[in-house]
């Protein structure tokens, strides 16, 4: 099978994927209400796009296509309304988070869709505990070439986009001890991890025939990367986040890629290099560990610094650039992050003060429904 032709989109346009929890209002467990949201969603005209996920306890929403921060939160609070007006008729509350603290996987149940049960076939358990819930983002590239250079800067920035967004520090009942758990059930997929460091879309061509040829891929679905290129959307595709607990959250965090990418494009600082990988994995993992007190180890200079430390380094690198994107309030957000704390630290926090972990669901359905 071939890799489908490198579409053509506006460079620097932003799209934004969130996956949702669905929970009762008795205990704040996941409840397999899917059907029955979507059911009632799919007679309302509505923005964007809402889907079902791997599971029944979740729903994804879809942005459309957007270019700059204020028209992005508004469609990403319409969407909200959207799925928090239909929980509200079926008694059915909705959260971010990119866990949900105390379900078992066990107990979820597979979406009746064909590819979600191919999926369950190929995966066994894997896929009801793929029962998580994450942010991704695309941006808009020029052309294929542009498109590969840019996945390969991004990735150095990759623990940047784990510590902002982490919200999952809760698995099963228990502190992991974890910013975000969730990307631990994501490494458990074979095809997941970093993508090959070629850097024409021609080589890209082969890799992909060759892994097609192998029968282990179908399409770029099956790649389960950090970051991938979706060549039928014109974009590359950031899949390292953890939903945020609100969509104001959600949509600087995708604009704080997006004012990356336009730096990356416009000042070329650097070009990427197989050596960039080699501190891949022990940054990945500090964010995922330590969040923003993780330590991030620079690849080129070897230099060590906190992540904090290293975010608030690129937003004086940026600020032109954000300016340039309309993104003053996203990057003021970003920088509200680092001075009180991520998700992560919100829900240790609430769960300091409520001593409960059906409580503190509760307080994130709220944080998310009422905005």
């Amino acid at each position: 099978m071939s890799l489908m032709p490198f579409a053509s989109s506006r460079p620097l346009s932003i799209g934004v994927e969130l996956e949702l929890q669905l929970l009762n209002c008795n205990d704040y467990d996941l409840i397999s209400s899917a059907p029955d949201m979507l059911r009632r969603i799919a007679r309302q005209t509505h923005h964007g796009e809402i889907k079902p996920e791997m599971t029944r306890s979740m729903i994804e929403i879809n942005t459309s296509v957007q270019h700059e921060y204020a028209a992005l939160v508004e469609e990403l609070h319409s969407l909200r309304n959207t799925v928090a007006d239909a929980g509200r008729f079926l008694n059915i509350a909705v959260a971010g988070g990119g866990t949900h603290p105390f379900q078992h996987w066990s107990e979820q149940k597979i979406f009746d869709a064909p590819r979600f049960h191919y999926l369950s076939d190929l995966y066994g358990y894997l896929a009801k505990q793929f029962t998580i819930f994450g942010q991704h983002v695309h941006i808009g590239c020029p052309g294929p070439d542009e498109a590969l250079h840019l996945l390969h800067m991004l990735s150095r920035y990759v623990p940047h986009f784990i510590a902002l967004s982490a919200s999952s520090p809760f698995v099963q009942g228990h502190d992991t001890g974890f910013a975000s758990a969730r990307l631990n059930s994501v490494f458990s997929f074979p095809l997941s991890g970093r993508a090959p460091f070629v850097l024409h879309w021609e080589d890209f061509e082969r890799f992909f025939s060759k892994m097609t040829g192998t029968g282990v891929v179908e399409s770029m679905k099956d790649f389960y990367w950090d970051i991938r290129p979706k060549p039928e959307f014109g974009t590359i595709e950031v899949r390292v986040c953890d939903t945020p607990l609100t969509v104001e959250i959600a949509a600087a965090i995708a604009c704080y890629i997006q004012a990356m990418a336009r730096y990356i494009m416009v000042e070329r600082p650097g070009e990427p290099q197989e050596d960039d990988y080699l501190v891949y994995t022990f940054n990945r993992f500090q964010a995922c560990r330590f969040g923003l007190e993780g330590v991030f180890i620079d690849p080129r200079t070897h230099e060590r610094r906190s992540l904090r430390e290293d975010i608030a380094d690129m937003l004086l690198r940026i600020a032109d650039h954000a300016a340039e994107l309309q993104a003053g309030e996203a990057m003021a957000q970003i920088r509200e992050i680092l001075a009180t704390g991520n998700g992560a630290s919100w829900l240790r926090q609430t769960y300091a003060h409520e001593h409960n972990l059906s409580d503190v669901v509760q307080q994130q359905a709220k944080l998310w429904m009422n905005g």
